[in-house]
């Protein structure tokens, strides 16, 4: 089992800045990708941000390409989503997903953080 805890969410006005953070404890292994996803309530599910394993890789949803950045420290299997000029369409609760190797899918899910943008 893996479990993940997002924190970092909160409320921010329009053209502000936050960072998601999110830890990932249990049986984690030493390569896997981790993303972020976010849904706004009375929408799908949309993809944010996706890092490789080894960080070296990293994938946009064309809604925050130039405005947000995801990263890791594997040492301390975190990781993170910077969020710049933030929107009010921006506001969702954020999920971090963790994809184990080998794994087609995102396996594990953290419970969310909610992020709030205000105009």
């Amino acid at each position: 089992q893996v479990q993940l805890v997002e924190s970092g969410g909160g409320v921010v006005q329009a053209g502000g800045s936050l960072r998601l953070s999110c830890a990932a404890s249990g049986r984690t292994t030493s390569s896997y990708a981790m993303a972020w996803f976010r849904q706004a309530p009375g929408k799908e599910r949309e993809f944010v941000a996706r890092i490789s394993g080894t960080g070296g890789f990293t994938y946009y949803g064309d809604p925050v390409k130039g405005r947000f950045t995801i990263s890791r420290d594997n040492a301390k299997n975190m990781v993170y989503l910077q969020m710049n000029s933030l929107k009010r369409e921006d506001t969702a609760a954020y999920y971090c997903a963790y994809q184990p190797m080998g794994s087609p899918h995102y396996d594990y899910w953290g419970q969310g953080t909610q992020v709030t943008v205000s105009s």
